[in-house]
């Protein structure tokens, strides 16, 4: 049975990833309107994104798993 959003149990580091990569990437895009320097923002998260496919490594996902957030 899939876990809905609004379901009691906390959410796994998949789910945060995704979340925070999201985020970071509407962000810098909203904040490159003020300033196009921001965008460099968002390469930096494609790139690690993209990294994290072949290397199977990803810096917030070590961050997550010191928080305690489970697999």
């Amino acid at each position: 049975m899939q876990k809905t959003v609004g379901s009691s149990q906390s959410w796994n580091q998949s789910q945060w990833l995704r979340l925070v990569a999201g985020s970071m990437v509407l962000l810098s895009l909203s904040l490159s309107l003020l300033n196009a320097n921001w965008l460099f923002l968002t390469a930096f998260v494609g790139l690690n994104l993209l990294q994290s496919a072949f290397t199977n490594w990803c810096p917030l996902i070590v961050i997550l798993q010191k928080l305690g957030v489970r697999e």
